[in-house]
């Protein structure tokens, strides 16, 4: 039975597309959030892909009179884009960066030096202790060929561990971000699993906002047009994840998300719809401790489905180090006839140079460029595989864990 008044509690959340130089109205669209966020007053910022500290600043100076506590988490070369604004003070802080995040190789892409990463900030509201993440997960390029789904899996993975062994003395756990990832795909499925979250969209009252609650759409001016042809309405992988501990109970009376251009202006916040949701915490009498119940089977086949997409990682990722291993030895032999040759010249063992000097010279300096270029791929790869074998070997205790506990149900 529920005691006690309830306390009201109203989220923000937003992927600012601040990207320095290649965003599109960048400083404008910054001053915009800023003066939003003034206006309307939220408990709770959660932002993330506000890569330039001075941007940060730049917020921070404009929200020091509603949001006066707030914290900027670094990571990475060029950070992890991820900063938290709360009316209440911030007892502690702490940064958890994914093991793997994509490949230093794929410029065009750049997720490797981002550092993504979840941030988790610890705030106490009327004595409630809450636990806030915010995270950036890598993106989905191309969901028919998804290079990178191994790579989302384990940090799905990592963040609920992140989350479950660092949430126990909280009253109430909040998780918001850009997953990357749709409501029915395995990693979100494993995270809400594995953790107990809730998802604010499928639990709430009342909604306003996108059809389906979805954050990047086809109307937006800013959202690649052509990523979301096979989404006529668009895409939701911008969530609020919340839960609570027994002695309280969580609901979400309120979601909504913004509709493209802002109020009054002829742009919208961001490339992606923010995320507003207000939630009503209150105080409970001793609830049942948690059980295996039906959902345990479903947890089960989830934790195996991800496994199994890290298994494939895993087989690419030694296939690539296999290639690079090669590639490193075929240069290094290149290198060791090219010293042979050079020795036996100057020698006098052979009849002269067999090469022009300026060929022999460019050629040596192209294996050396291939053999250093090879081995830190394989250097980089051998990395890869140890972090998939530890995931992989994580989840078949997990699964083996889950499989003994259903068996002695």
């Amino acid at each position: 039975m529920e005691e006690g008044p309830a306390l009201q509690l109203r989220v923000f959340d937003l992927n600012c597309w601040a990207i320095r130089y290649l965003s599109k109205r960048r400083q404008e669209r910054v001053q915009l959030v800023g003066d939003t966020l003034r206006r309307e007053g939220f408990d709770l910022v959660l932002l993330q892909e506000v890569w330039s500290e001075w941007d940060y600043s730049v917020l921070k100076e404009k929200l020091g009179g509603c949001h006066p506590f707030s914290h900027y988490f670094r990571s990475g070369v060029i950070g992890s884009g991820l900063c938290v604004f709360s009316r209440f003070p911030i007892l502690d802080a702490f940064l958890y960066r994914y093991s793997l995040n994509g490949y230093p190789y794929m410029l065009q892409h750049g997720d490797w030096f981002c550092g993504k990463s979840v941030g988790l900030v610890v705030i106490k509201i009327s004595g409630i202790v809450f636990n806030v993440y915010v995270t950036h997960l890598h993106a989905e390029y191309c969901r028919e060929k998804d290079a990178y789904l191994p790579h989302r899996v384990v940090q799905a993975w990592e963040l609920a561990q992140f989350i479950r062994h660092t949430s126990a003395g909280a009253d109430v756990v909040l998780l918001g971000g850009d997953l990357n990832m749709h409501p029915e795909d395995v990693g979100i499925r494993l995270l809400r699993g594995w953790t107990g979250l809730r998802d604010a969209f499928a639990e709430a009252k009342r909604f306003e906002g996108c059809e389906d609650g979805c954050t990047l759409v086809p109307d937006n001016c800013f959202a690649a047009k052509t990523e979301l042809q096979p989404f006529p309405l668009g895409i939701r992988i911008d969530y609020i994840l919340y839960k609570a501990a027994a002695r309280f109970a969580v609901r979400c009376e309120e979601l909504r998300t913004t509709t493209g251009t802002a109020p009054g202006r002829d742009i919208p916040y961001s490339d992606h719809e923010a995320v507003m949701a207000t939630l009503l915490v209150r105080r409970q009498g001793p609830a049942p401790g948690p059980t295996l119940g039906r959902a345990a089977p479903a947890l089960a086949d989830v934790v195996n489905e991800a496994r199994t997409e890290v298994r494939v990682g895993l087989h690419a990722a030694q296939r690539q180090r296999y290639s690079a291993g090669r590639m490193a030895v075929l240069a290094l032999l290149l290198l060791l006839v090219q010293a042979a040759a050079g020795l036996a010249s100057l020698a006098g063992w052979a009849a002269g140079q067999p090469f022009p000097r300026l060929s022999f010279s460019l050629l040596a300096v192209l294996a050396g460029g291939v053999l250093l270029l090879a081995t830190v791929l394989h250097l980089f790869h051998t990395m890869e595989v140890k972090m998939l074998q530890g995931t992989e070997e994580e989840m078949r205790l997990a699964l083996r864990a889950l499989q003994q506990r259903l068996a002695a149900a």
